[in-house]
């Protein structure tokens, strides 16, 4: 009698069952104590695994990461994406990129490119450095490399005043790790070979935000496109994020050049683009889409935030009628999402 109640209790506590509703007068009428002792460590050996048919395996994927590596324990998705957490946080964020997040998704939209904080990145055109502030110290965290792609000074004084405040900015390693600052222009036959923006075959990944429109209207596309094919390794990923133009729009007598004045692009364009360079489209995205957007503005995409142009040119006063709540009101662009893949063999 005195070692029958310890093993049902024994048994209920591990079951966490009531064991009082065992010891009923109804109950132990039918049965001897004894037998219900017996029984109640029988069913405290089988609700440990055969009330959760899981329990076993969930010991063995416990042991078996108690035994990953450190190494191993941050090469995960979730790892990765509380990394982007926490660099997405940093001090080193302004308020107003922060603003930002809600329409450039950054966290999800490299996810869904696939970048890893051990990887090779290229960014083309960073300009201001918005991603930059986002990938570098991300990259540098993991041991990655990042390379920063800008566009060539020229004789641009715009051009010249924005890389000469991007080298100032990024140019402590304690800050930001070693950023690899390059020149994607375009190549001709009749110049002198240029550098390349990275060695041939050595990249991960090659991102571009909101730059295609640029490309196509000065009539670089093909020949960026091509340079990100021959910097990437193997199965290498492109991702690029456009301002999309209306589909409903588009026509066999589309001039793209013109289209992408207005800082929209074709989606069917860049797909070819990449195409022609030898590129596989791998995935589409809707992260950074917008509805609301009509891509109608009388001042193209820039009417829109963060620019909220409101005059064909700085220094002069809107129109009386235009109407500025009603273009704040619809956020930033559309935009398309696209990733690319270099085939793995060739």
């Amino acid at each position: 009698m005195r070692w029958t109640y310890p093993f049902i209790t024994l048994s209920a506590l591990i079951c966490d069952v009531r064991w009082e509703s065992l010891m009923t007068d109804r109950f132990t009428s039918s049965f001897p104590k004894a037998l219900i002792s017996i029984a109640a460590l029988m069913a405290a050996a089988g609700c440990a695994k055969g009330d959760n048919p899981s329990a076993g395996d969930n010991a063995e994927s416990a042991n078996a990461q108690s035994t990953q590596s450190p190494e191993q324990a941050q090469g995960t998705p979730n790892s990765y994406a509380e990394s982007l957490d926490a660099v997405l946080a940093d001090a080193r964020r302004s308020d107003a990129e922060r603003a930002r997040d809600a329409f450039r998704n950054p966290k999800q939209t490299l996810l869904f490119f696939g970048v890893e904080p051990s990887m090779t990145v290229l960014e083309a055109w960073p300009g201001g450095g918005w991603y930059t502030n986002v990938l570098a110290p991300y990259l540098a965290a993991g041991n990655g490399t990042y390379y920063a792609a800008n566009f060539a000074a020229g004789d641009s004084e715009y051009r010249q005043k924005a890389i000469a405040n991007f080298t100032a900015k990024y140019s402590d390693p304690a800050q930001y790790g070693a950023i690899n600052m390059t020149t994607l222009q375009a190549h001709s036959d009749e110049e002198e070979a240029k550098a390349p923006i990275a060695p041939a075959g050595s990249v991960d990944v090659v991102l571009t935000f909101r730059n295609t429109h640029n490309w196509v209207h000065g009539g670089v596309a093909a020949d960026y496109f091509a340079q990100f094919y021959t910097a990437l390794k193997p199965g290498g990923v492109l991702g690029l994020v456009a301002h999309r133009a209306d589909p409903e729009s588009e026509s066999a007598d589309t001039d793209h050049e013109d289209q992408s004045a207005t800082g929209y692009i074709s989606e069917a364009k860049v797909i070819a683009l990449a195409q022609e360079a030898g590129f596989v489209l791998d995935e589409r995205s809707e992260i950074n889409a917008n509805p609301a957007d009509t891509k109608d503005h009388p001042f193209g995409v820039w009417t829109l935030p963060p620019v909220r142009r409101s005059a064909p040119a700085a220094g002069v006063e809107p129109a009386e009628d235009f109407d500025r709540a009603k273009y704040d009101a619809i956020g930033e662009s559309d935009r398309m999402t696209l990733r690319f893949r270099k085939p793995a063999s060739e």
